[in-house]
Order: C-alpha cells, then structure tokens, then sequence
C-alpha cells in the first residue's frame, strides 16, 4: 500500500474524532519514519488507540471488512496454498475457502499487486479481509511451526467477548449464526471449529465420547468414523453443556436422554443439527447429527442408478396407485432415494404428504409431518389421519409395526401411491418381511408394485488412484473366477481422502419390478429364494452383482463391493441352502 495518502488520512480521521490529538498524530509520524512501523501500528503500539479502533477506522476508510484473528476463525491447513514465506512477504494469511472464494486477511487489502499475486499462488478469487501485519505474522509462524494443537488452542483465547446471534425463523426455528461465534470463550472456538471442521470435510455425524483420559471428538465421513481431536482432561462437561446450549436442550439434566435441533449458518449456508445425548457409565455422550442440503442429491439422475434399474423404478412410481418399498440398513440412503421419488412425483396437481421421524429435509409442494411417539403422534396414527386429508401420494418414513404396514398397504390398495422404506436385506426379502407382520398374501400382492434393495460404496479417491489385480480369493467371491484377468482401481490414501483411498459414496441398486409372474408367486406366499430365482432366471441382477459392475466401471474397488453387499450374499445363501455364486463378468 502507499504509505502517505492512506496513513494521512488515517491520522486526519482520529484527530477528526478526538480519538487522538494532533501533537500526538505528529509524534507518531515522526517515530514511524524512524520505525518503519504502519502508522496505525505506532499508534497500537503507544497505547494512544486500540486494535479495534484502529482496524474499525482503518477498514471504514479502505471499505473493506476487517477482523481480529483468533483460532477457529482460521482454517490452518490453507496455508500450504502459498506457503509460509510468502504469507509473510505478502502479509497475507489465507482463512477459509467457499466454493472458488477464498478469503484472506491482508495488512494492505487494497494493494491490487498482492491481490493479483495471491490469485495466481491460489487460483481462487480473492476476498480480502483486512487484519494488522503483526496479527497476520503471528498465526504464519504458529501454523508454520506446526503449534496448532488443542492446549494452545485453548490457552491463547480469552474468555470473554461472547457473542451468540439468533434468528427467528417462522417455519424452523431458532438459526444460529456460526459466523458470529467465532469471537468467544476458548469452549464456544472449539465446539465452533468441530462442526465447522465437519461440515466442510463433510462428515454426516459428530461423536463427542467421555474418556477416562479425556474426551473423544471424532465425526463419521463416508460412513467411516475418524478421529477429529482429543480435548484435555477436565473439558467434557463444558463442551456436552456448549452443545446442549447450542441443541436448545436442558444443561442441568444429565441422567436421561434429550434430543434436540437447531439450524445454524456455516460457510453462509444453513444447515440443520440434530444433538441426542445420552448419559454413559463415564458421562454424557453427545452426537451431532449433520443435514447440510447442499450434499442432497435429490435428482433421480445424481444417485447413480443404472438406466435399466432407473428406468424399472420410473415404471414402479408412475403407476396410478400402489405400494413402492425402499429397503436396506441404517445409513444406505434409503431416505434420499424416497425423496428423489418425492421431486419426481411432485407437481401442483398432486397432494404429496409425509410421515417422517425425523423430517431430515424441506421439501417445496410437499407436506412433512413429524412423528412423536411420546404424544401418541405414530406412524399408523399419522398415516389414518393422512388418509382423511385427500392425499395423493403419501410417503412413510418407515414401516415398524404390523399396524402402519397394514395401513400402508390399505392406502395402497384405495388409490394411492403409496412410498415407504422396510428393514431388509435385499429387495425379495421385502415380501417375507411383510408377510411375516401379518399382511395377507393375497393384499399384498395386489397392493406392492416393486421393492428397491440399496446400499451405499465408498468411491476411489480420485488424487491417489492406481491400478491393481484382486486376488483370486475375492474374485472369487465376486463371481468373477473365471473372467479374463483385468485390473482394478483403488486408492493408495492420501491427505484428501484422509489416507483411506476412497472419497464418496455411490449408490448400489437392485430392483425388484414386480410382473405378472412375481405377483402370482406373492399371492401364494412363495419363499424368498423362489422370488430370487425368478429374478435372476429375467436377467435382473443382485444388489452385489450390481455393485461388481460399479467396481468394473472403475467407481470402487471389489473388497469394498463385497464389504457392504455381505448381508445381502449371507442372506441370499441362507435362504436357498445353497453358495452358489452367480456370474456377472459376462452381464454387460
């Protein structure tokens, strides 16, 4: 920056306020000449103004925003994208980064050669946020020398200046400005930098586990757990208290379960929290669930269906009335899928209502109703009610019980369409499982028009992904012992996939259409693996056949294949007394 014109200026704006006199500024003037020093440094420096005031004055002049670093304002590991050395010729200290934009705190945010050289050094567009040199300089050498752990962390922050924001939300609630917490206690910086931590790596769940030594934070990526940090001794209770304030749940009990939510505003998005806690043998362990909208897939297109399998289940939802099941395990993305189904049924002349516990995402055009069974508010009592509001399609959240099957499949079977997801280990399954509730063969065969089984598979990383060959042991298994030997792909690890090879998930599927035949085979309640025969005698293929060939096209590797298609194979085995292993090398 040229010193003059802004440094003048500077003094003539404090002077003007009163802030300092004119025999003071001139003091200054001459020490700077001496020092070399920012004018409004000397004067931080003299005690005559304070860093507040004088970046407040400074940024107004310069109309740019301005800010006082602190740990958990700063994303540390941006500072490789222009090294320390430059940082410092720069006075430059990258913050974080949205999308393309990456915002750096500059002792001169209005030098445009610094500007079009961190451009280049990152190739991001800058945002400047002006900070003073001595502030930049600080945290270059702390995150240069590596002193970035938890005890410094705590031990540099002070505990005052909390500040918390609220916004009323007439639809959701309370939204808390994550934002605007970054300026707090040394507890309020780390319980910030943990969600905020998650939510830009991702992750879909925060773990905060008493110790005996301490406390665990770690957060689920990829459905993987992974450490995050380890707070020292003496800190769970006020960080399971940060959080429980943050949940809008009751600090003072800490013998029973609470859950709670609220929707705060990170990297200027919203994103939704749901906390539970629950009391252990050690203290209370908090989890932290993550909705962030922006990694909702909700396009039928983006969850990775093949065209067949897309095309089978397009045909299942556009039939005028009928009962359409999504199956699988806890977190294979059951509820994304039915709300993509939602998006494509969605239109001004249908009546779409839900039965959700929890309602995870806002939907436009579709009315979202929340189970709570402490009330009486179930599933079967929503989904009776729901019947006396002229629905058109209606959507449950999960089938638990013989009663909300029963209704379900009524529905169904009265005009309408009818969406739900079922516990169950593949898509034939389905069947069983609601015979097995009490639903009468012959209702279910006229009600159910297909059952999609799914699961989800980490993809290979693509910064570290190489190529290699399986053994025969896995081949094997994947049923593809006497296909030519080609190679697969895999990731080797690497800081972007946190060293485990795979970055993402893609969806597996396997749907069960159900035809004539099928139909015929339900109303006499056919055996699960008769249902399975029948399938793969027309060519549709298992949830692991399915997931080879995600595998084959390069998107995963085989172990990870068979990993989360075991039940399904130890289910399939089960059922038809056999291990016979079907080839897919040829399917394509």
């Amino acid at each position: 920056m040229t010193e003059a014109t802004p440094i003048t200026r500077l003094g003539g704006i404090l002077v003007d306020e009163g802030m300092i006199s004119e025999d003071q500024l001139q003091r200054a003037l001459s020490d700077q000449k001496i020092n070399g020093v920012l004018l409004g440094e000397m004067l931080v420096e003299q005690g005559l103004i304070s860093h507040t005031t004088m970046l407040r004055v400074l940024a107004r002049q310069l109309g740019v925003p301005c800010c006082q670093l602190r740990h958990g304002l700063v994303d540390f590991s941006l500072l490789k994208l222009i090294g320390p050395e430059e940082a410092e010729r720069l006075k430059a200290l990258p913050m974080f980064k949205i999308h393309n934009t990456l915002t750096v705190a500059m002792a001169e945010p209005q030098s445009l050669p610094k500007i079009d050289r961190l451009r280049q050094l990152t190739g991001c567009r800058i945002r400047p946020v002006l900070a003073t040199a001595s502030n930049i300089s600080e945290f270059v050498k702390k995150y240069s020398s590596g002193d970035t752990n938890i005890d410094s962390f705590l031990s540099s922050l002070s505990e005052a200046n909390l500040e918390v924001v609220d916004k009323e939300s007439v639809d959701d609630g309370p939204t808390t400005d994550l934002d605007r917490l970054v300026d707090g206690s040394p507890i309020v910086n780390l319980v910030n930098m943990s969600l905020l931590t998650a939510i830009k790596d991702g992750a879909s769940d925060i773990h905060i586990e008493p110790d005996r030594k301490g406390t665990h934070i770690r957060y689920r990526i990829d459905g993987v757990l992974r450490e995050l940090m380890k707070p020292p001794t003496g800190l769970h209770a006020s960080i399971v208290s940060r959080v429980k304030v943050i949940g809008k749940m009751d600090i003072a009990e800490k013998r029973l379960p609470q859950e709670g939510r609220v929707r705060i505003v990170a990297e200027g998005r919203e994103i939704d929290l749901r906390v539970s806690s629950m009391p252990t043998l050690l203290g209370e362990k908090i989890v932290v669930r993550v909705l962030d909208k922006s990694n909702l897939k909700i396009r039928m297109e983006d969850l990775g269906f093949r065209a067949e399998t897309l095309a089978a289940f397009d045909r299942m939802l556009r039939q005028p009335y009928g009962l359409v099941l999504v199956t699988g395990p806890t977190g294979s993305g059951k509820t994304t899928t039915l709300y993509s189904a939602l998006d494509l049924l969605r239109s001004p002349e249908r009546n779409i209502v839900t039965v959700e516990d929890p309602v995870e995402y806002q939907l436009d055009m579709v009315n979202q109703i929340q189970v709570h069974e402490s009330i009486g508010m179930t599933f079967a009592r929503a989904l009776r009610s729901i019947l006396r509001q002229d629905p058109d399609v209606i959507m449950v959240g999960e089938i638990r019980d013989e009663e909300t099957a029963r209704v379900a499949v009524q529905a169904a079977l009265t005009g309408h369409v009818v969406l739900a997801t079922l516990h169950t280990n593949d898509a034939p399954g389905a069947v069983a499982r609601l015979i097995d509730m009490g639903i009468e063969p012959y209702l279910l065969s006229s009600a159910l028009n297909g059952v999609v089984a799914q699961r989800l598979a980490r993809t290979v990383c693509p910064s570290c992904v190489t190529k290699y060959f399986p053994s025969e042991n896995v081949l094997s298994d994947a049923g593809l012992s006497s296909a030519p030997r080609r190679p697969f792909r895999r990731g080797d690890g690497c800081k972007d996939c946190h060293n485990s090879g795979f970055r993402g998930r893609a969806g597996i599927y396997a749907v069960m259409e159900v035809t004539p035949e099928i139909r015929r085979l339900i109303h006499k309640a056919a055996p699960t693996h008769e249902l399975r025969q029948v399938l793969h005698n027309h060519g549709v293929l298992s949830l692991r056949e399915e997931g080879v060939l995600l595998a084959q096209d390069g998107k995963s590797c085989l172990e990870e294949i068979l990993a989360v298609t075991h039940s399904e194979d130890t289910a399939a085995d089960a059922s038809s007394g056999t291990n016979e292993t079907v080839e897919v090398a040829q399917v394509r």
